[in-house]
């Protein structure tokens, strides 16, 4: 079984390009980090980040241009991918990323009139805060 499941923040804006037919793909770095801690001998273990190359295609990728942005914390489930390639200088490079296939933004948005927002415009999460009924859009 291949199976991945984070929960971190974004790191920077995400990278959204467009191939074939209206078709994206979504790049996104996310830091997931395990708090420090003292041992009962009073050594002090500092904290512990670590960063994931994300990869979200079609459906998912035009959801992360419209609603994810940097700091935005998020909970995501995947694949791990490992790949090669050869830079310009004909170095190999090796890349390591998670395929996501299911997301769950869990950073809260600040309320916004909703006359200022079509119910088309609204992520399901402020849909669902608001008591609406409308089909999740993810």
């Amino acid at each position: 079984m291949n199976k991945v499941m984070l929960i971190g923040n974004v790191g920077v804006e995400p990278d959204v390009r467009y191939y074939e037919a209206d078709q994206a793909v979504a790049q996104v770095r996310l830091a997931t980090t395990e708090r420090g801690y003292t041992l009962q001998n009073g050594t002090q273990v500092p904290d512990h980040t670590d960063w994931h190359n994300l990869v979200f295609y079609k459906r998912l990728a035009k959801i992360v241009e419209k609603y994810v942005h940097k700091g935005d914390r998020l909970y995501v489930e995947g694949r791990i991918r490992y790949r090669s390639y050869d830079d310009q200088r004909g170095a190999r490079r090796y890349v390591t990323e998670i395929l996501v296939e299911n997301m769950e933004m869990l950073t809260s948005k600040p309320s916004v009139p909703s006359s200022l927002v079509s119910p088309a415009d609204k992520p399901a999460s402020a849909a669902v805060e608001q008591g609406e009924t409308e089909a999740c859009p993810f």
